[in-house]
């Protein structure tokens, strides 16, 4: 990992930890990053906005599970944890919580 160097008041182990994590979050995330580029190519200019963002902003909450989950699972394989990372359905519930505000915009409600 060059380049890289120990940020101020992180120690050496937190430093290795974050090296290990890393680099498996790395690899893990190459697909969607890979995703995320056919996606945007994909679109043109009038369609970048609105859901191509939220598309986008699923990839990304998807990314961040995976280095939550490569974290517990790294600082379980220590014995620094008994927590079991599961993946995320983040992008399963954006979807959801998306299509019940876009069903409704713009109506009024009933009793």
């Amino acid at each position: 990992m060059e380049g890289h160097t120990c940020p101020e008041g992180m120690s050496q182990e937190q430093f290795e930890e974050a090296q290990r994590i890393y680099e498996v979050t790395r690899q893990a995330a190459q697909d969607e990053l890979w995703r995320m580029a056919c996606l945007v190519a994909s679109k043109e200019d009038g369609e970048m906005l609105g859901q191509t963002e939220f598309e986008l902003r699923d990839s990304v909450h998807r990314i961040g599970a995976i280095t939550v989950e490569n974290a517990v699972n790294e600082r379980r394989k220590k014995g620094g944890t008994s927590v079991v990372a599961l993946p995320a359905v983040a992008s399963t519930t954006a979807s959801l919580v998306r299509a019940t505000r876009s069903s409704s915009a713009g109506e009024k409600r009933r009793s």
